[in-house]
């Protein structure tokens, strides 16, 4: 077994060799972006789902149809210490100078340009500790208010007539949504309100924890009529086997039913997991078949790696008191879980656990599947918590 030939590759963001069970998404992508170039009004869509669900796959694959459908594609990540306009204002800039570059006429793109001025002149944005330049006069009265829910679609809406104007259309990606600000996820939604009622061809990709669709609901009531939220879950067993067999086959190896069996039940179906325990697995292997007994043997190293890994990142971000409070959860056996039964777990008072609660769900890794429940945002966390907090 061939390390180098290893099809498995587990990693944040990271490709899998084959991806499957997602084929129902990805049709829903094709047709937004077509419907789109045709000046025909179709929900953007938000997809949602937990850590290790292949979510920032899913973004790339579809920044890969979006290009392929010509569009013109901006694809940036959230983060709890970079605001909307830091990340998105250079991304437009290159944009409107790739549109620039084309044959035709100019007009709106100059305006594009223009009006970008004016967005970025008004919230002294910087990059890279750099003033972001454009040698263009700011036009006046258009983005340039201070308030990003008049700004933002304004600005966007010039952006996406430039596009029009070159026969073009852009495509807006964005992960990990949920670390923007409510003020930042409320003009997002109002520009993207603006493209439809005009229909504008710029389209809204974004992916985030399953706590997204309540803060879009939140922010603005149509957002429910303006965006689809497909849930990105665990793979159903068919479609794990698939992502187990159809990369080692390629390979010219194999692996017995029974280890496929395995790796299915202890991944249940996650997708990150697939590839951690699949790499394993061959790597553990002195031969074909891929035996039950490997997976048996390397399941120690594999979960070691998961521990240190996928795991202890986010639970080093906790204080003492998230903890205690997230290992009451897993003391408390599958989820979700009432708030109730943690505070008496943990022998203390529900109105005390209030804030914490509220760090766990603002750090992404809690959230509310039903009201009053919780429930965590990272697969098979509750077993780590059990192996580590001993």
């Amino acid at each position: 077994m061939d390390p180098i030939r290893n099809p498995f590759s587990p990693g944040a963001g990271s490709p899998p060799p084959e991806l499957v069970g997602r084929e129902a998404v990805l049709e829903q992508v094709r047709i937004l972006l077509a419907r789109v170039q045709l000046g025909k009004s179709e929900k953007s869509l938000l997809l949602t789902g937990l850590r290790g669900v292949g979510k920032t796959v899913l973004l790339t694959k579809m920044c890969d149809q979006a290009e392929a459908a010509d569009y013109h594609t901006i694809l940036i990540e959230a983060h709890e210490d970079k605001s909307l306009p830091v990340l998105l204002a250079p991304q437009l800039r290159n944009l409107l100078y790739k549109l620039d570059r084309m044959e035709g006429a100019k007009q709106q793109i100059r305006r594009g340009l223009a009006v970008l001025k004016s967005f970025i002149s008004n919230v002294k944005l910087t990059f890279d500790d750099m003033p972001i330049g454009l040698d263009i006069d700011p036009e006046q009265g258009t983005a340039d208010t201070g308030d990003l829910e008049l700004d933002l679609p304004d600005l966007l809406a010039v952006v996406a007539q430039a596009a029009a104007e070159r026969g073009t259309a852009v495509a807006l990606l964005i992960d990990e949504l949920q670390y923007f600000s409510e003020k930042e996820l409320s003009a997002l939604i109002m520009a993207m309100h603006r493209m439809q009622q005009r229909q504008l061809p710029l389209v809204l990709i974004g992916a985030g924890l399953p706590i997204l669709p309540r803060l879009a609901g939140d922010s603005k009531s149509y957002a429910e009529r303006l965006f689809s939220f497909p849930q990105i879950g665990a793979l159903e067993p068919i479609d794990a086997a698939r992502a187990i067999v159809g990369p080692i086959e390629a390979e010219g190896a194999s692996i017995e039913p029974a280890a496929v069996d395995a790796i299915v039940a202890m991944t249940q179906g996650y997708p990150y997991f697939i590839q951690e325990w699949g790499y394993q697995a061959w790597s553990g292997a002195e031969s074909s078949p891929i035996t039950a007994s490997v997976i048996e043997q390397t399941s120690e190293l594999t979960l070691a790696r998961l521990d240190s890994n996928f795991f202890h990142v986010r639970f080093e971000r906790l204080s003492n008191g998230e903890k205690a409070f997230l290992r009451a959860m897993a003391e408390l056996g599958a989820g979700p879980y009432r708030i109730g039964d943690i505070a008496d777990q943990m022998k203390v008072t529900v109105g005390s656990l209030s804030p914490r609660r509220a760090k766990l769900i603002k750090k992404g890794m809690i959230y509310s599947p039903t009201y009053g429940k919780l429930a965590f945002t990272v697969p098979l966390f509750g077993e780590f918590l059990k192996r580590v907090m001993v």
